[in-house]
C-alpha cells in the first residue's frame, strides 16, 4: 500500500521530534497547519509536524458523497455500526507513516501521535493496540471505536504511553459522553489520561492548545 500523502512542517532544520497529528472527516492536511505556531515554544527542539491526508471515500452518514475521512460512518449514533474494515485499514496507514519517521532517523519513543475527532479515533485505536513506545498520544474531541474488539486486542505495553485526551462539553457531533466513556475505559485499563474539558463545540480553543502546549513540553523533556 502506498504512504498517504503529506503535508509536513519542521521548525527548525534536522528534527529530533515528529508529531503525526490526523484530521477530522471531511477536512485535510492542511486543518491544522495553523496551530503548529500557537502551539510550539521558541526553546523547543526541532519537530517535525505530519499532516497526512485521509483518503477520499463515500461517507453514507452524509448521503454518500465522497470526502476524506478515515472511515465510513453510517448513522449519528457513532457506537454503532462502526466501519471496522476502514478504521483498521486506516490503522495501518497511519502505522506505515509512523516506521517512515523511524527510518527517517526519529525513534519511536520521539514520535507523537495526535488526532481530531476522526483522526482522534484512529489515534486512540492505534494506542491501546500499540506495543512500540511512543513519546505520546493526544486525542481531541473523539472517542475510542471498536471497545469491544479494543477489550480483546489491548496490550499492557501500551499503558507507558502518555495521553491528553480533550473534548469539548457542548459538542453536538461528537458527545461529550463519549469521550468521557473512553475516558473511563482507558482509565480503567491503566491508561496515563491527562483529561480536559472545555465549555466549547466540536471545535479546538486557545486553552486547549495553551494545556497541550504546557503537555506537550512535559513530555518533550521527559523524552530528552
Amino acid at each position: 500500500m502506498a504512504l498517504l500523502d503529506t503535508v509536513e512542517i519542521e521548525t527548525a532544520p534536522n528534527p529530533r521530534f515528529s508529531i503525526v497529528w490526523l484530521h477530522g472527516l471531511g477536512a485535510d492536511g492542511h486543518d491544522f497547519e495553523p496551530v503548529v505556531p500557537q502551539l510550539v515554544r521558541p526553546d523547543w527542539p526541532a519537530l517535525r509536524f505530519v499532516f497526512p491526508h485521509a483518503p477520499v471515500r463515500p461517507v453514507t452518514l452524509n448521503g454518500g458523497m465522497r470526502m476524506r475521512a478515515w472511515y465510513d460512518i453510517s448513522g449519528t449514533e457513532l457506537a454503532n455500526k462502526q466501519d471496522e474494515t476502514g478504521i483498521r485499514a486506516s490503522m495501518q496507514q497511519i502505522d506505515d507513516l509512523l516506521a517512515r519517521e523511524h527510518e527517517r532517523g526519529i525513534a519511536s519513543e520521539r514520535q507523537f501521535l495526535a488526532g481530531f475527532s476522526q483522526g482522534g479515533a484512529i489515534t486512540l485505536s492505534m494506542l491501546v493496540r500499540r506495543r512500540e513506545p511512543l513519546a505520546g498520544a493526544v486525542a481531541l474531541s473523539t472517542y475510542l471505536p471498536l471497545a469491544d474488539h479494543a477489550e480483546r486486542e489491548f496490550v499492557a505495553e501500551a499503558t507507558r504511553i502518555p495521553l491528553f485526551l480533550a473534548h469539548g462539553s457542548l459538542d453536538p457531533v461528537v458527545p461529550q459522553g463519549l469521550g468521557l466513556m473512553s475516558r473511563e475505559w482507558l482509565t480503567r485499563h491503566g491508561f496515563q489520561v491527562d483529561w480536559h474539558s472545555y465549555p466549547m463545540p466540536h471545535s479546538v480553543s486557545m486553552d486547549e492548545i495553551r494545556h497541550l502546549t504546557q503537555w506537550l513540553d512535559q513530555r518533550l523533556r521527559a523524552a530528552a
